[in-house]
């Protein structure tokens, strides 16, 4: 708004907000403050403007409320929130140093049917979130965020979730596939002893699971996680219910029957099922499971922009919604800050993140016994890689992975904008 017009005009509109030396005075009534001092009435004036001392004000009041709601969603959340110990007492000698110039956190999303309590997910719920019953548990997404301790630019490695690599107890296998391998054998254990809670069994047998993906990432990369945060199929679902949506943009309509996919070109708003469909496709994308990656990538963009840029955090409603969806289905370590990892991922939505894929051989590789289809990688051109993020080590040289187009540095190319097509700020076009 115009603080008034000419060179002192500004000055004037604040000068005529202030009381007179000797300012008129009404009883200490219905004028009056709380406290019953007389309160000066401002001079008259025509086409009175807010000063800069009230919009100063004003903005006080705003960010102060901001603020309370805030810190009492998180009090809020930090009670609530489900916590998980896989990440141990920090006292397992095989685990890399724990301070190598980096705080990493480890996400994770899973395709688990079950909710936080072990209770499976009823057909209907399954149903909208476009999967089915099945035993086991998978890890769909595995995303590393490496914040330098030196200010560095953070970076959100992606680890392919058919990357090939030794998994601990279990010899060579898929890495997504080392949560349930582990959650499985527990299970087994906790019945053989004569556990009946089916719940219990569920929960118990998770934080087996966790456990043994955190220690194949730190063997596989040489990293130790000091962070662990994971988010199920459910979560998921609700998070962008919550939202109101995720907007997206993909270069290409695309399709897919295994994932329910079923998306036109250009910019549109995913929720749900639709947004799980989304982030989950890999059949008939050019670069297979690395597309998916870079989809994973570019729809966490969108949503933290969404949340830091549309008011999401100052409506208590949607406040509200987003911590029922936090409290239903999302696993932290207690020791993670939940107000600073926010205040670290606004990073992420202003594009400071630099999202990376880990280099690999080839997304066409087989097992050694020629039954899977496996993501081939190098481990200590890998775990070179991601130290020479935060400056351990000097940067291997990568090749294009073969048999997917991709680009030098650990990914795919970048996708370029669909043509006469015009993506929102925070926004990326994809395949």
């Amino acid at each position: 708004m115009a603080e008034g017009s000419g060179d002192d005009g500004g000055e004037r509109a604040e000068e005529r907000w202030l009381p007179s030396p000797h300012p008129r005075t009404e009883p200490a009534d219905a004028s009056a403050d709380p406290f019953g001092d007389p309160v000066p009435l401002p001079r008259r004036h025509t086409g009175a403007k807010i000063t800069r001392r009230t919009f100063v004000a004003l903005l006080s009041v705003i960010a102060f409320t901001a603020t309370g709601i805030a810190y009492l969603t998180y009090d809020n959340l930090k009670s609530n929130v489900h916590t998980t110990d896989a990440l141990g007492t920090g006292e397992d000698t095989g685990s890399p140093p724990a301070d190598d110039g980096a705080t990493d956190i480890l996400l994770v999303g899973t395709d688990s049917r079950s909710d936080m309590q072990g209770n499976p997910l009823p057909p209907s719920m399954l149903k909208s979130l476009r999967t089915e019953e099945k035993a086991g548990i998978n890890t769909d997404t595995i995303i590393v965020l490496r914040l330098p301790k030196d200010g560095g630019k953070p970076s959100g490695i992606s680890i392919p979730r058919d990357s090939w690599v030794t998994v601990p107890g279990g010899g060579e296998a898929k890495i997504n596939s080392a949560f349930g391998t582990a959650k499985t054998e527990a299970a087994a254990k906790l019945r053989n002893t004569g556990e009946t809670d089916q719940a219990k069994i569920e929960r118990d047998s998770d934080q087996e699971g966790r456990r043994a993906l955190i220690k194949t990432v730190q063997d596989f990369t040489q990293i130790r996680v000091d962070h662990y945060a994971e988010v199920s199929l459910l979560g998921f679902y609700l998070l962008t219910e919550a939202l109101g949506g995720v907007q997206v943009c993909l270069k290409q309509a695309t399709e897919d029957k295994d994932s329910g996919a079923n998306f036109k070109a250009g910019v549109q708003t995913v929720s749900g099922g639709e947004a799980l469909s989304f982030v989950r496709q890999r059949k008939n994308l050019p670069h297979g499971d690395l597309d998916r990656i870079v989809r994973q990538q570019a729809f966490l963009s969108s949503a933290l922009h969404q949340v830091l840029s549309a008011g999401t955090l100052t409506s208590p409603t949607k406040l509200g919604q987003l911590t029922d969806a936090v409290h239903r289905s999302i696993v932290l370590d207690p020791d993670l800050d939940i107000l600073k990892f926010a205040e670290q991922a606004k990073g992420i939505a202003s594009g400071d993140v630099g999202f990376k894929t880990i280099p690999v051989v080839t997304i066409n590789g087989r097992s050694p016994d020629g039954t899977q289809s496996i993501v081939q990688i190098d481990p200590p051109t890998v775990q070179q890689y991601v130290a020479s993020l935060v400056g351990r080590a000097p940067a291997p040289p990568v090749q294009p992975p073969t048999g997917g187009g991709g680009a030098p540095g650990g990914g795919p190319a970048p996708a370029r904008p669909v043509a006469g097509v015009t993506a929102p700020p925070g926004v990326t076009c994809v395949y």
